[in-house]
């Protein structure tokens, strides 16, 4: 049963140790959110870190799963535990955990609240490689088209969402492209979705699998979610 007021934030968490203390105090300090962290297959101390520096609940996958497990499994606990709002959010530094508050707030009015790093309000924190950013244009136009929305950052991290709103999806796709498989499901459901804006920071040390660290390669993968998750009912 759903716990009125009460909220959560999920932190995947890859080899993300030398950030943790920092991010997690600032969160304790900004929000009364317990904090989840889950831990893909680390091989740093981000699990000692994530414990010592007061997470709530730390989770620890023993090899990587990927980023889009790594969420749904987040979304299960919260959904298991009652939340009734959650924000998810890297913790790499790319998302201000001064932020938070405000997302949840945001969602009093929407089911999925989604930052983005696009709009005219959202401030240049740093510069953004030209062809992530032409990856990101392509498949934000391509869900605007599938979906009806109007967003203008498919891929964004940090969200918040409803417990009525995570209670709807069904997230299977495990990697990266777990964002487009969300908001096709999202547009199928119904759910209202709305975006606020976020800094741009963007790390020249983040990389992709090998498998789709060649843009053209990932925006195939990227579009073979879209296609796979349109043809389901």
């Amino acid at each position: 049963m759903t716990e009125k007021g009460k909220k959560l934030v999920v932190l995947p968490a890859l080899n993300e140790g030398r950030f943790l203390d920092s991010i997690i105090k600032r969160l304790k300090i900004l929000s009364d959110a317990d904090i989840l962290v889950i831990d893909d297959g680390s091989t740093d101390d981000t699990v000692y870190k994530a414990e010592s520096s007061g997470a709530d609940k730390v989770i620890s996958h023993p090899r990587n799963r990927g980023y889009g497990k790594t969420l749904a499994e987040g979304f299960e606990y919260s959904l298991d535990n009652g939340y009734e709002k959650t924000v998810t959010m890297d913790c790499d530094q790319q998302h201000e955990p001064e932020m938070v508050e405000q997302f949840f707030k945001e969602a009093e009015l929407s089911d999925i609240v989604s930052g983005s790093r696009y709009t005219d309000r959202s401030p240049r924190r740093t510069f953004v490689p030209s062809e992530r950013f032409r990856i990101n244009r392509i498949i934000t136009k391509k869900i605007n088209e599938i979906t009806g929305y109007d967003i203008t950052d498919a891929f964004c991290g940090f969200k918040c969402y409803s417990a009525e709103a995570l209670g709807k999806l069904k997230i299977t796709e495990d990697g990266y492209g777990m964002p487009l498989q969300l908001w096709i499901q999202a547009a199928r459901a119904g759910l209202a979705v709305r975006e606020i804006p976020v800094a741009l920071i963007y790390h020249t040390r983040e990389s992709f699998p090998e498998e789709i660290n060649n843009p053209e390669e990932r925006l195939s993968y990227y579009m073979r979610v879209i296609e796979d998750e349109k043809t389901k009912k």
